[in-house]
């Protein structure tokens, strides 16, 4: 017998809304509206607050509510860049230590990840992204590093979604990631550190041009 999936808590399911989107960020988030959406009381809710204040996700300030964190460009720009030194590690150990079986599944993805670029399928491929960062983080075999930056990527979260909007950006972001699950496949730590630090370096090249394409910050 197949065991149920077990049930998300308010903080899990209220992270996933503000990571989808579903609440932007400078919106504020009211109790009781989200006590009728989770069918949970207030305690819950409030202690959610605090939970995802910590993650940098949520402004909580007693006796004025709490709304969804606004991150800067130049806050973003600053994520990516420590992102770009743990993920550039993560990429390394990977390709040591990931099995062949999930060295298989790196190529699937790719093969997904061409499918929905070619298809136009922004939000699928957003997707994918993110599970290919995340079974990466997890193939690395390294849980502090895994940690850190799950929460730096949630914080920053609402900038990569709109990155995906850029022109051309999606055809690009394959190609860095292309490189990438090549040099992990391959078992060549130097070359897949190497690609991941070009990826996220082009990320944030992508944020310091953000006014010059258009976009507001």
């Amino acid at each position: 017998m197949t065991r149920a999936a077990p049930k998300k808590t308010v903080t899990e399911r209220l992270r996933d809304d503000i990571l989808a989107a579903t609440f932007p960020p400078g919106e504020r988030l009211i109790e009781l509206q989200l006590t009728e959406r989770y069918a949970v009381g207030r305690a819950a809710v409030r202690a959610a607050f605090v939970e995802l204040a910590t993650e940098g996700l949520v402004v909580h300030e007693s006796n004025r509510g709490a709304t969804v964190r606004r991150v800067t460009i130049a806050e973003a720009i600053e994520i990516i860049d420590a992102r770009t030194a743990l993920e550039g590690l993560v990429a390394r150990l990977a390709a040591v230590r990931a099995t062949k079986a999930e060295r298989t599944e790196l190529r699937t993805l790719i093969t997904s990840m061409v499918a929905a670029v070619k298809a136009g399928d922004q939000k699928g491929y957003g997707n994918l992204n993110r599970t290919l960062h995340r079974r990466l983080r997890e193939m690395s075999r390294h849980r502090v590093i895994d940690e850190l930056v799950a929460n730096l990527r949630n914080r920053a979260a609402y900038q990569q979604f709109r990155l995906a909007a850029v022109p051309g950006r999606s055809e690009t972001s394959l190609k860095e990631h292309r490189a990438i699950v090549r040099a992990v496949v391959a078992g060549d730590g130097d070359a897949a550190e190497a690609a991941m630090r070009r990826h996220l370096d082009s990320v944030a090249d992508v944020l310091r041009r953000w006014e010059e394409l258009g976009l507001p910050g």
